[in-house]
């Protein structure tokens, strides 16, 4: 864990690359130090249909629903979240310099009684690292 679900107005296609920004929000959660490899789960949905603000078809905006396991104290979650949602604003600034674009970030923990997985990429990310180190 964690989901990073990013909602992007389709209207940002060719402001900003969707891979890239996918990329980028991997890459932060997992400097975060708090968040297993295996865990980051990135998935980004084109929003086609929106209205934004007054209506005005440049409007656009970016959010990420960040949902966690459960157990980590406040400060700790606040603390991935700030830091996500610092380093992102910064990446995107060229896009704030240049539309009207509102961007946010929201972390909500999962409740454990309601949550069920399985999960076997931790076990694959060890192997692929062994097999990397062998090669050498």
């Amino acid at each position: 864990m964690p989901h990073l679900i990013i909602e992007y107005t389709k209207n940002l296609e060719g402001h900003v690359d969707k891979q890239a920004f996918i990329d980028e929000t991997h890459k932060i959660a997992l400097a975060t130090g708090i968040f297993k490899p295996g865990g980051i789960k990135v998935r980004l949905h084109v929003v086609d249909d929106f209205k934004i603000a007054d209506g005005h078809p440049d409007n656009g905006f970016i959010h990420i629903h960040m949902r966690v396991g459960y157990g980590r104290d406040e400060e700790t979650r606040s603390k991935a979240a700030e830091q996500i949602f610092q380093h992102l604003a910064e990446w995107l600034e060229p896009v704030f310099a240049n539309r009207p674009f509102g961007f946010s970030v929201e972390l909500n923990e999962i409740p454990p009684e309601t949550n069920y997985k399985k999960n076997n990429l931790h076990d694959y990310l060890t192997k692929r690292a062994e097999q990397n180190s062998n090669r050498d």
